[in-house]
């Protein structure tokens, strides 16, 4: 195992997943190569490592190696067997990590019984929220084999800065669009931007991939005519954070605990983000994120963005720090090499 943070390689293992392998060896590389990195993706390109589907080539790798856990894990036991044969260093992580994802997961006893199996085998657990991180603990009882890691972001590759200049943006961005996932709460937030709308004259953008069923919902909400701009057409990562970045602020309402794509997306687009309860939420937006906030409290903060530009670059410069001193690249690769390391160690 390597010793020094700038040598360290993480294999990121989705057994029989469908992201194709992908290899990281610049880093995030640039916008439109590949799959972004984000999410468990971006724990492989923070370390100039690669994410895998096929268990014998993260094998090959010779590194240490993240498994993705998911479905009915009858893939990552097969991949666990292997990977400790090889005689590698194994974390697990469940790819879902929202809690209504985690107890969806978990509901089957078989299913249940074959993802303690699993954490028990491991080496050790990394949670990309600290509540899965807390439930990984509970299981093993082992604190020093489990860390919160949060996903990280490239916030300081200008390749990935999609800032637009102030004069060009307008609006608020739905970061939410799952009407029947009730955690996210995507119909409340949906009306208090149109609150918002009626009250400062900004347009709203939310992306509806329900169809007939989810325009009458829209309709029904009531916005002002000319202030509701409804995406239909799915577009590819680079082009979807451009168009976020032409907003002033992304609203969501979500209480799922997750990772936090919506806030890291804002934080690559400069967009503050309000309201959410992910980890990137709750490290790069702690003055606007949904945690100890009312609904009330989430809606003024709000108002006070889209009405004064001054707070609202403000808020922009504090989440960027934020992101630069907690999220970088730099900074999520040297905590997964001394978190390894220390692995190591303790064999």
């Amino acid at each position: 195992m390597p010793q020094s943070s700038a040598g360290f390689r993480l294999a990121v293992l989705n057994p029989g997943g469908r992201d194709p392998e992908q290899h990281f060896e610049q880093g995030a590389g640039a916008p439109g190569e590949g799959h972004p990195p984000t999410n468990f993706h971006g724990y492989a390109a923070c370390t100039g490592g690669t994410f895998f589907r096929d268990t014998a080539r993260a094998i090959a790798a010779k590194c240490a190696v993240l498994l993705l856990l998911r479905g009915d894990f009858k893939a990552a036991e097969r991949a666990m067997r292997q990977l400790k044969k090889a005689g590698r260093t194994v974390a697990v992580s469940l790819k879902e990590t929202g809690l209504h994802q985690i107890a969806s997961q978990l509901q089957q006893p078989r299913n249940f019984s074959r993802f303690i199996g699993l954490v028990n085998d491991a080496d050790a657990c990394i949670g990309a929220t600290p509540e899965a991180a807390d439930f990984y603990r509970s299981i093993r009882r082992d604190d020093h084999a489990v860390a919160f890691i949060p996903t990280p972001y490239p916030v300081t590759d200008e390749r990935w800065n999609f800032r637009r200049p102030l004069a060009e943006r307008a609006g608020i961005f739905i970061g939410t669009r799952e009407f029947d996932v009730p955690s996210r709460n995507h119909l409340a937030a949906l009306l208090v931007a149109r609150e918002l709308s009626d009250e400062t004259g900004e347009r709203v953008t939310v992306y509806n991939f329900d169809g007939r069923n989810g325009e009458r919902l829209l309709a029904t909400i009531g916005f002002a005519a000319e202030r509701l701009r409804m995406k239909t057409r799915r577009l590819e990562y680079a082009a979807y954070v451009r168009e976020i970045a032409m907003h002033k602020i992304v609203l969501q309402l979500d209480t799922s605990f997750v990772p936090g794509q919506v806030a890291g997306d804002a934080l690559l687009a400069r967009v503050p983000c309000v309201g959410g309860n992910g980890a990137i939420d709750r490290i790069g937006f702690p003055d606007t994120c949904g945690v100890g906030r009312t609904v009330a409290e989430l809606q003024q903060k709000a108002k006070a963005m889209l009405t004064d530009n001054a707070a609202l670059e403000q808020a922009n410069r504090t989440a960027q720090s934020n992101a630069v001193s907690s999220l970088s690249f730099s900074i999520v690769q040297e905590q997964l090499n001394r978190f390894f390391t220390g692995l190591a160690a303790q064999r």
